[in-house]
């Protein structure tokens, strides 16, 4: 059978692959330390749950409107004035199955047959892959391990060229935690609104930031730059609410009713009952998230603390997100050369689940999530630690 030739450009998620292949073992009654995916281990808030059930109850289980139910859509557009100023109103708001499926939507909404998009990298594996799906070519702009894979202006403009149509910055960063300051995101919106290219800012991380950073926005260039500031946002990291699969995309209006227009014919609304629940969340949740927040904070202490004590592994405290980012090129030998076949042996020898950092950009480095136990960091970095001593 032949296959749609956008089919084989594209390659199954290597963080869902290693999940995939851990809960194979752990199936067979293997012990697997999983840091392989990008989920926090914390309950969901406690109120959206109950307002997730009082909507089933109360019947709320029919399609909605198209781009999301009015209240959650006018809730966001509201947090984004309040926070940084944001002019959206309600109508530049689409809700989507999770941030995943708002970043193809706008793929298949921005991108033609041969564009390019400057993607600063290393970047989460899903990025490259939607570019790619939608017919674009993605132009990667490496970070420095060294400058703590902070993203900076610079690299991001001179990348630019005439095949340019748009820049897309995952800040912070999966996989690496690097972070794009203000002065840094105002040239590159500044450069995007000349160049009539667009900017779409993934902020699903938005909340974790460490040392008392505050976190840069596009939001709060918005109001300046109407016509080319597009945000990402999702309930699945700051929530705790990653199988509700609740995302949202805002923009400029043709933008984001060409996203809605998509999405009719793609998945329609999101899930009714779970908007409910976000809704819920983004009123009445910021004490849950401030507790883990406080919590991811240690975690980074541990995991960062932990790494240092290897030889032959360096690793930068992340900026932000959840996921630490070691270079472990040193011990690659025989039988474990490269960031896959070190992943497959610490699978196989250690029962230790990471990814590859080739799947993100960068083949001499591995990603591990902080988000699950303290107790499971402790004892993943044993694992790490004798594994890559033999």
């Amino acid at each position: 059978m032949k296959l749609a030739g956008r089919a084989t450009r594209i390659g199954e998620s290597a963080t869902l692959r290693v999940s995939r292949k851990a809960k194979e073992l752990a199936a067979r009654g293997v012990e697997v330390l999983d840091l392989s995916a990008g989920e926090p281990d914390f309950g969901s808030p406690p109120v959206a749950v109950e307002a997730a059930r009082r909507a089933l109850l109360e019947g709320m289980t029919r399609y909605t409107a198209n781009a999301g139910i009015p209240e959650l859509r006018a809730a966001l557009a509201e947090r984004y004035r309040v926070d940084y100023g944001a002019p959206w109103h309600p109508g530049q708001v689409v809700v989507t199955v999770g941030g995943k499926a708002a970043l193809l939507e706008l793929a298949l909404a921005l991108i033609d047959e041969g564009d390019e998009v400057v993607l600063p990298t290393p970047a989460w594996v899903t990025l490259p892959e939607q570019i790619r799906l939608a017919g674009g070519r993605p132009v990667p702009v490496p970070a420095e391990a060294a400058d703590h894979f902070r993203l900076r202006a610079d690299p991001i403009l001179e990348a630019i060229g005439p095949s340019t149509v748009g820049v897309l910055v995952n800040s912070p960063c999966n996989p690496t935690g690097g972070i794009l300051g203000a002065e840094d995101l105002r040239r590159i919106v500044e450069r995007c609104a000349e160049s009539g290219i667009w900017f779409v800012a993934d902020e699903t991380y938005e909340r974790f930031v460490f040392d008392g950073v505050r976190h840069a926005s596009a939001a709060a260039l918005a109001a300046e730059f109407p016509d080319t500031v597009i945000l990402v946002g999702s309930f699945s990291k700051t929530y705790a609410m990653t199988g509700w699969r609740v995302g949202y995309a805002i923009g400029p209006p043709q933008v984001i009713t060409a996203v809605s227009n998509i999405q009719s014919h793609a998945t329609s609304n999101a899930t009714s009952f779970a908007m409910a629940g976000a809704l819920e969340a983004l009123r009445s949740a910021s004490a849950d998230v401030e507790a883990m927040l406080a919590e991811f904070e240690v975690r980074r202490e541990i995991v960062v603390r932990g790494l240092a004590t290897i030889p032959g592994v360096q690793c930068e405290p992340p900026a932000g997100a959840f996921y630490a980012f070691p270079r472990v090129a040193d011990h690659y030998r025989e039988g474990r050369h490269g960031s896959v076949e070190l992943c497959e042996y610490l699978l196989e020898t250690a029962h230790l689940a990471v990814v590859p950092g080739a799947a993100f950009g960068n083949d001499e480095h591995i990603r591990l999530s902080f988000a699950c136990s303290r107790q499971t960091l402790e004892a993943a970095l044993d694992r790490l630690a004798a594994a890559l001593g033999g």
